[in-house]
């Protein structure tokens, strides 16, 4: 296993790493998406049985989400994480975690807030963590009536 001072720098790096990925997501920039992710990421946070699995396919999955037919606005925050090293090359990661979105549906603006928790797993490749899996659980979602008509949109 690793040393103290190197278990708290594959922490910190974690941490910088979750952080990048939510500001990269909502201030869409799309080219860098795909890179704080392992080529092979699986993604299960679009439904029940909904994987995603690839660094493109995810990019355009959450692009398609947010920055698609409708243009979404979304503030994304990680919380509180546990992470625990279970290599010196993988570590698995829990963030409580609360997302806001809002979209224009004709003159009224639709808007969802949510609370839940990322479940990650992360893996170091040639020197750099990445974010390999990630699953999204909810514990509370309020939106407007017609917040999920933009899924249809187009």
């Amino acid at each position: 296993m690793l040393a103290a001072a190197e278990q708290a720098a594959a922490f910190d790096e974690i941490r910088r790493l979750f952080a990048s990925r939510l500001r990269i997501m909502d201030t869409k920039q799309w080219d860098l998406y795909g890179s704080v992710h392992t080529p092979d990421v699986v993604s299960e946070t679009f439904g029940a049985g909904k994987s995603v699995v690839g660094r493109a396919d995810l990019t355009d999955a959450i692009r398609n989400v947010l920055d698609g037919n409708v243009f979404v606005t979304s503030v994304h925050h990680g919380h509180t994480p546990e992470i625990a090293l279970t290599s010196a090359t993988t570590a698995t990661g829990i963030w409580a975690m609360e997302d806001e979105l809002w979209w224009t549906n004709g003159d009224f603006e639709e808007h969802l807030h949510g609370y839940g928790h990322y479940h990650e797993e992360y893996r170091r490749i040639e020197g750099r963590w990445l974010i390999a899996y990630r699953r999204l659980t909810r514990l509370r979602v309020t939106h407007t009536p017609h917040y999920f008509d933009y899924l249809s949109a187009g």
